[in-house]
C-alpha cells in the first residue's frame, strides 16, 4: 500500500498513531480535572444563591462602592480645608533659655519665638528677677521685627525660622 511506495514500515506508523493518542488522552485527562475544579468553585460561588439573592449582593456592593467615592471624595476636602488653615496656625517654634541677671541662677528666663507658615508670628521674652517676672510680646511679619531684639530674642526667632527646613 502507501508505506511500500513511500518506503516505511506499517510498524512505525503505529508506533507513532499509538503515542499522538496516549498524549490525546493524557490531555481529555488534564481537562478533565480542570473542568472539575472550575465546576466546584462555581458550585461553591452560587451555594445558596439563586439569580435575585446574588442581583441583590451584586446592588449592595456596588451601593457601598458609591459611598467609599463619597467619603473618599468629602476626606480628600477635608484634608484640603486642613492645610488651607495650617497655613496660619504656628508650626515653628524656637525657644532660648537664659539667665537674664548674673545673680539669678538657673535660667529662669526665655525667649519664645512661635511662627507660621510665612514666618509671622511673634517672640515673648520672659525676665525672671528677684523682684518678679516681667514678659513682653514682640511682633513678627515675613521672619523680621520693626522693634530692635535682643540676641537671645534673635537666636529664638532664628532657630524658629530653621524649624521645618530639612537637614
Amino acid at each position: 500500500m502507501i508505506s511500500q511506495y513511500l518506503g516505511f514500515d506499517s510498524d512505525y506508523i503505529i508506533i507513532g498513531l499509538t503515542v499522538i493518542c496516549l498524549i490525546l488522552f493524557i490531555l481529555v485527562i488534564v481537562n478533565i480535572t480542570q473542568i472539575s475544579k472550575l465546576k466546584k468553585k462555581y458550585e461553591s460561588f452560587m451555594m445558596g444563591k439563586d439569580a435575585k439573592s446574588l442581583e441583590d449582593t451584586l446592588v449592595t456592593r456596588l451601593n457601598q462602592v458609591e459611598q467609599l467615592i463619597a467619603a473618599n471624595a468629602a476626606n480628600e476636602n477635608n484634608i484640603r480645608k486642613l492645610f488651607s488653615n495650617m497655613k496660619y496656625t504656628f508650626q515653628k517654634v524656637g525657644m532660648v533659655k537664659y539667665d537674664a541677671f548674673n545673680e539669678m541662677g538657673g535660667k529662669l528666663s526665655f525667649s519664645l519665638a512661635l511662627l507660621n507658615e510665612s514666618n509671622d508670628g511673634f517672640v515673648m521674652n520672659a525676665v525672671h528677677s528677684r523682684e518678679g517676672c516681667y514678659t513682653y510680646v514682640k511682633e513678627i511679619v515675613a521672619g523680621n521685627s520693626v522693634i530692635v531684639l535682643a540676641d537671645e530674642e534673635l537666636e529664638a526667632l532664628n532657630m524658629a525660622k530653621k524649624a521645618n527646613e530639612p537637614a
